[in-house]
């Protein structure tokens, strides 16, 4: 929300009012709703879609390719089979473990723990990319100077 004072000098009401205390972030985390968290579970892309879409990072969606970067599978890469949103996790189809009972199962690792390698792609996610850009050619809102000159030449 806005404040409603009129802001005349830097002090504690310059920034929007957001909090830094651990307890009410730790509760936007936990209490986060399912389109949120699809923002929160989003994984860095390697280096060769990084240049290519000159994008960083991206939701975690089922079946794009992923390397995993962190913990007991590090190196290994697989297609996600499920993003477990209500777990904060996702499952990767080559990453699983027995259960006592001989049960296979498969073993959540968190997105952000893993590199995208292969982005399925769709409508939706071509317009994500196109958003996220960061290369953008067209310079938004700026005038360029011919233009200037020609709507100036018209004034006199």
């Amino acid at each position: 929300a806005d404040c409603p004072m009129k802001l005349t000098k830097p002090g504690p009401t310059w920034r929007k009012p957001v909090s830094s205390s651990r307890r009410k972030s730790r509760k936007a985390h936990f209490s986060a709703d399912s389109t949120t968290r699809r923002i929160l579970m989003s994984s860095p892309l390697s280096l060769e879609l990084r240049q290519k879409y000159n994008v960083r990072s991206l939701p975690v969606r089922k079946e794009d390719e992923v390397e995993v970067m962190r913990g007991a599978f590090k190196g290994r890469a697989g297609k996600v089979v499920a993003c477990y949103r209500k777990k904060f996790v996702i499952h990767i189809d080559r990453i699983t473990r027995e259960k006592a009972n001989g049960a296979t199962v498969h073993v959540g690792v968190h997105p952000s723990k893993v590199k995208i390698t292969k982005i399925r792609l769709h409508k939706d996610r071509k317009q994500i990319l196109e958003r996220k850009n960061r290369n953008k050619t067209t310079d938004k809102g700026k005038y360029q100077e011919e233009e200037v000159k020609t709507a100036m030449a018209d004034v006199d």
